[in-house]
């Protein structure tokens, strides 16, 4: 249902977009994905219902989901020293069995994990009371560290074993890098080694479950008046279900969201020479980036709201205060249209997020795809001419 939800409200809104906006008022990816025509309705039960994604997803556009069943794509590559872009329109794809067979070994190797460690590091022994009365501050913060990292290879096997059936099928395929390399992550929902390693709040969300990351920023953020970070992480909250632990972590993390926003745009740049001093902040940044994390996730894990404010009250908390007197004590930069930037950069898909992934030069592999099209149409109205 959740997966449902996710493609009717993005395709209505890709509809709505090509259909009933003008294009001077769409951003650039609103109007790649735009629908310009309505969908047929074995079209529209065919992009919702497909067995590919009906269970686990993940979340496609209704344009490179057409492009891939009606047979029709095309990638860009980088040739020659000056990086010269060339499309390639071909009939054929490279095989996706090295990426299906890599995707499937981190399948394997999550499970494992989650069956045989992360059943010994319960996420709930954090609320334990003899735990919290005999331990020390050190072995809780680790703990609370370790027991949620343990808790996410659950979520690597699902998403990652979605996405391997997606390329089995043959849906996923990006186009090529700079190297030549075929590029499988068209649909891909997380970055592992990112994800492990980030230094910033943000690193953290615009690798955690991408999809969803981006549908939350083209259905609400991008289109939001007011207040566009508050209001995407309640809609968050209220897409993931009714158990008040959502609520209480996706609360949190517009407070972890905003203060780190600040710390970042104040001090991150008294860091960045030399490479010593980039060094130790990537390190201290990280520590406290994935003690932020595990600590705004618990109430997710737990579910109920008295183990939530259990575990909160054990912490003191701490890290709430922590971000409060951020907000309150670090100036907030201004934009030159006067708004604060903490409302100017997307929830969890940043440019520089953004850039990366449309190193191919364009946002949907669908525009690509578009642009063939159009160079046919072309080519064959120079031919009618002609004649």
């Amino acid at each position: 249902m959740m997966i449902i939800t996710q493609k009717i409200t993005s395709l209505a809104y890709e509809i709505h977009d090509g259909m009933f906006r003008k294009d001077e008022d769409l951003t650039p990816s609103q109007r790649d994905l735009a629908v310009r025509r309505m969908p047929s309705l074995l079209e529209y039960l065919s992009y919702t219902c497909n067995f590919l994604g009906i269970l686990a997803g993940p979340l496609c556009s209704y344009k490179d989901y057409i492009t891939f069943i009606e047979g029709r794509w095309c990638h860009l590559t980088q040739s020659g020293e000056g990086r010269k872009e060339e499309r390639q329109c071909e009939r054929t794809e490279p095989s996706p069995n090295v990426a299906v067979t890599q995707k499937l070994m981190v399948c394997g190797l999550s499970l494992l994990f989650h069956l045989t460690i992360s059943k010994t590091l319960s996420v709930e022994y954090n609320i334990d009371e003899h735990f919290q009365a005999t331990a020390s501050w050190p072995t809780k913060v680790i703990y609370l560290y370790v027991s949620l990292l343990a808790a996410r290879p659950k979520y690597y096997f699902a998403w990652t074993l979605a996405d391997a059936i997606n390329n089995a099928a043959g849906f996923g395929f990006r186009g090529y890098d700079k190297n030549g390399e075929a590029r499988w992550d068209l649909i891909s929902n997380l970055r592992i080694q990112q994800i492990e390693m980030s230094t910033s709040f943000k690193m953290f969300l615009d690798n955690w479950n991408i999809q969803t990351a981006l549908w939350l920023k083209r259905v609400c953020y991008e289109r939001a008046s007011f207040s566009p970070t508050i209001q995407t992480f309640i809609l968050s909250a209220i897409w993931h279900g009714v158990y008040p632990g959502y609520y209480l972590t996706f609360l949190t993390g517009v407070l972890m969201t905003l203060a780190a926003r600040a710390i970042r745009n104040n001090i991150r740049h008294y860091f960045v020479e030399p490479p010593q001093r980039k060094l130790f902040y990537d390190v201290i940044t990280w520590a406290v980036t994935q003690v932020a994390i595990s600590y705004t996730v618990v109430p997710f894990v737990l579910l109920s709201i008295k183990p939530s404010f259990t575990f909160y009250s054990s912490w003191c908390y701490c890290l709430h205060c922590a971000g409060i007197v951020v907000m309150l004590c670090l100036p907030v930069k201004k934009s030159p249209r006067g708004k604060n930037t903490a409302d100017l950069v997307p929830l969890s898909q940043s440019k520089k997020f953004d850039e990366q992934e449309n190193s191919l030069g364009h946002n949907s592999f669908s525009t690509t795809n578009n642009i063939c099209n159009q160079n046919q149409d072309l080519a064959s109205g120079h031919s009618s001419l002609n004649q």
